[in-house]
């Protein structure tokens, strides 16, 4: 909260202060005793990091002012997937026609998708409590702060540690001048929202902006999403965001591109957003989308000599920080800002402090995953980038449309697969839209990240009928042995 968890929304606790593991503090640190890693931030990338180093015979000290799991499970990725999946839900029953099945759609109960949305939090949260307590790491409920190379300070208790890793995620940003309140929300307020709005806009058409677009569609709202670049979701191959945007005009989601916001008016009612053209839209409220931003403000990073650019810890490709033994993950550092990333970053750490000398990560081959209707999913190089890295003419693409695919037609979805791939080399990128195609970027990762090559992927049998199908027809399209597409 992918993004942007997505976005796409690794991070810590509110206000971007380092996440509650328990009510209570558990510390068995003895006078002098430094932990082998102490973590400021228990969002995906601390936990991770404590899980794992914990796991390698570590001593873990883990401090967190919220609760573990940070945004991405309290107020990003987790419930934002659940109120997408209400919403797909309610799509389905108004349009089970097309399948031979009668059915009334009677209207969204706001509070049982609330309960809903909270069961699924809940239960994971209790399920990481667990994990943590089963790995004996030191859990200090309180807000922390960086006074020393080795040292943390949590409401006025000093923890030492041989490692420290700086895991303090992100917090939902606005424009200069917008202030936050009344009709003028963002996602973690939006998430909270006991009513579902008629009219709605989103400023920002990235992951979170399309995701509660979507969302909102799927409730009944009308929406109006406003994106001052070129396309929606600006960071996904251009051939993307076209079909997404195909597919919204379709669904009745209007969107403004290319004009940016001027200002908004608010009332008790409702607000009126005013963009530079002149061109004004109301609503009954709006939501600003526009990206998340580091969580690194006053909490010590820069007086014990770290690197900030815009906020961001600037790392090594060893997330190392260049001071002492600290080291930072997840949305803190520039790149993706996304859950998984600063999952995999707290992993790495942890094995690098363990002296595993695990292999750095590639940002080009973390996968991204929109989950609007229809979902986006990618991984590796746009046709853009790759271009820039081969030239024009050193890049081949192939765009397999789903319109083949019978497990899409079937679902009544359509999209397609879009594989990028070096001339005569391995696929550096696949891109794909269409219902569930999340869900088939586990492939499309292997592919990209194991360099294969569309002879390698053609080769294998893909189960049928099934999406993933797709994946297969367009390596065997992009081997120059298409079945059910031209070449």
């Amino acid at each position: 909260m992918s993004a942007e968890d997505s976005a796409k929304m690794d991070g810590a606790g509110k206000h971007g202060s380092p996440g509650t593991v328990d009510e209570e503090t558990h510390v068995t640190q003895a006078p002098g005793e430094a932990y082998d890693v102490v973590i400021l931030g228990a969002g995906s990338g601390g936990y991770a990091a404590a899980l794992r180093a914990a796991e390698l015979d570590l001593s873990v000290a883990l401090i967190e002012s919220d609760k573990v799991g940070g945004t991405c499970l309290h107020r990003g990725c987790i419930p934002t997937k659940a109120l997408l999946h209400a919403g797909e839900l309610a799509d389905e029953i108004r349009e089970s026609e097309q399948f031979g099945v009668n059915s009334t759609f009677e209207g969204i109960d706001i509070n049982g998708v609330n309960s809903y949305r909270d069961s699924v939090v809940a239960r994971l949260y209790k399920g990481l409590q667990g994990l943590v307590s089963s790995r004996k790491i030191e859990v200090i409920n309180g807000y922390g702060r960086l006074v020393g190379p080795d040292t943390v300070e949590v409401d006025g208790r000093r923890v030492t540690g041989r490692n420290v890793v700086l895991a303090t995620g992100s917090y939902a940003k606005s424009l200069p001048g917008l202030e936050i309140g009344g009709r003028v929300i963002t996602s973690e307020e939006a998430l909270t929202l006991d009513w579902v709005p008629k009219t709605a806009i989103v400023l920002g058409g990235g992951v979170i902006g399309v995701e509660f677009a979507s969302v909102w569609k799927s409730f009944g709202a009308d929406v109006t999403i406003v994106e001052a670049l070129p396309h929606l979701v600006p960071n996904e191959d251009e051939a993307l965001s076209k079909g997404l945007e195909r597919a919204f005009k379709k669904r009745g989601i209007k969107f403004s591109l290319g004009v940016r916001f001027a200002g908004v008016e608010r009332s008790d009612d409702g607000v009126v957003v005013t963009l530079e053209d002149g061109t004004t839209y109301e609503a009954d409220l709006l939501l600003v989308a526009v990206g998340r931003g580091p969580s690194t403000a006053d909490l010590g990073y820069e007086e014990q000599g770290l690197r900030i650019d815009r906020g961001f810890v600037l790392v090594d490709d060893r997330l190392h920080t260049g001071v002492e033994n600290i080291y930072a993950v997840g949305d803190i550092t520039p790149g993706l800002q996304l859950a998984h990333r600063g999952f995999g970053h707290g992993i790495f750490v942890a094995e690098q402090i363990a002296g595993l000398d695990p292999a750095p990560i590639t940002e080009s081959g973390i996968p991204r995953v929109t989950y609007c209707q229809p979902e986006v999913a990618s991984v590796g190089l746009t046709e853009a980038q790759a271009k820039e890295q081969h030239g024009a003419d050193g890049v081949e693409v192939l765009e397999y449309n789903l319109g083949g695919n019978g497990r899409s037609q079937i679902l009544k979805t359509t999209g397609f697969v879009k594989l990028v791939r070096a001339k005569d080399g391995p696929i550096v990128g696949v891109h794909m839209l269409g219902a569930r195609m999340g869900e088939q970027i586990g492939e499309g990762q292997l592919i990209v990240n194991w360099e294969a090559y569309p002879e390698d992927v053609a080769s294998l049998i893909h189960a049928h009928p099934t999406q993933n199908e797709s994946l297969g027809e367009a390596a065997l399209a992009l081997a120059g042995k298409p079945l059910h597409s031209h070449n």
